[in-house]
C-alpha cells in the first residue's frame, strides 16, 4: 500500500484534526459561515467537502438540484444545508451524534431548519422503510483499514473503513432507497483502494461509473478525487 493509502497516516490526520489547539468554532466555506462542534469532521482540514460541493453542483454553478437528497455522513452539514438552500428536500444522516447536532445547528443558522431532516443513523438503519430519494450521496471514509481494526473514537469513522464493511453496505442498500430514475453517488479518492471497491461492488451486483474527477494538492500529495455513480450490473 502506498503512503497516501496508509490507514495509519489517515488515523494520524484524524488525531491532528481532532486535537488541534487552533481548531476553530466556526469556519468559512462556499461563501458562507458554519459552526463546527467537537469530534466532527472539520472541512478546514481537508478539501473533500469543497470538492463535494463542486461535484454536486452546489458551489454556485447554477446546476439544477434534485428534488430530494439523502446525505450519508453529513458531518457539519455543509452539503445538506447547501442542498436545502438550493430548494432540495434534504435528509442528513450520520452515525456521529455530534455531527447530527452540528448539521441541525447549521440548518438553523442558515434558515433551513424547516426543510432539512436530521437522522442519527448507521447508514440507513434509522430511515423509514419507505423513504425514497432522487439522489443519495456519501463522501465516504474511503481509506481501507484492516478487518480487525477497532475505532478508538467516533471521529476516526470519518477517515477509515475496516475491510470496507460500510462501503459494502452502502453499495448493497442504497439503491433500495431510490425513487425511479434516481441515482446513488459516492465521493471517493485515491487515498482509497478503488480496485478493491470495484471488486466489492461486483460482488454486490453493482457497477461503478466515474462521473467527475478532480485532482487537488493535499499537503505535498496530489490526490485525485472521483464522483462515482453506483449502478446495477446488467444481467
Amino acid at each position: 500500500m502506498s503512503d497516501v493509502r496508509s490507514h495509519l497516516r489517515s488515523l494520524e490526520r484524524s488525531r491532528r484534526s481532532r486535537t488541534d489547539p487552533d481548531r476553530p468554532r466556526t469556519f468559512s466555506l462556499g461563501g458562507r459561515e458554519w459552526d463546527l462542534l467537537d469530534d466532527v469532521f472539520a472541512p478546514v482540514h481537508s478539501p473533500s467537502t469543497e470538492i463535494a460541493l463542486e461535484f454536486l453542483g452546489l458551489d454556485g454553478s447554477g446546476a439544477q438540484p434534485p428534488s430530494s437528497l439523502l446525505e450519508i455522513g453529513c458531518g457539519t452539514g455543509v452539503i445538506a444545508v447547501s442542498a436545502a438552500l438550493a430548494g432540495c428536500r434534504t435528509t442528513a444522516s450520520d452515525i456521529n451524534e455530534n455531527a447530527v447536532r452540528n448539521t441541525r445547528l447549521n440548518a438553523d443558522r442558515h434558515g433551513v431548519g424547516d426543510r432539512l431532516t436530521t437522522v442519527h443513523s448507521d447508514l440507513f438503519d434509522a430511515l423509514d422503510d419507505g423513504a425514497r430519494f432522487d439522489r443519495i450521496f456519501w463522501s465516504s471514509n474511503y481509506v481501507l483499514a484492516p478487518e480487525d481494526f477497532v475505532y478508538r473514537s467516533v471521529h476516526e469513522r470519518s477517515y477509515v473503513d475496516p475491510a470496507y464493511g460500510a462501503h459494502r453496505r452502502y453499495l448493497t442498500e442504497a439503491p433500495h432507497h431510490l425513487t425511479e430514475g434516481g441515482a446513488v453517488l459516492l465521493h471517493f479518492c485515491e487515498r482509497g483502494d478503488l480496485a478493491r471497491l470495484s471488486q466489492i461492488a461486483e460482488e454486490c451486483g453493482r457497477g461503478l461509473r466515474v462521473l467527475r474527477s478532480r485532482t487537488v494538492l493535499e499537503g505535498e500529495d496530489r490526490i485525485e478525487h472521483h464522483l462515482l455513480e453506483v449502478r446495477p450490473l446488467r444481467g
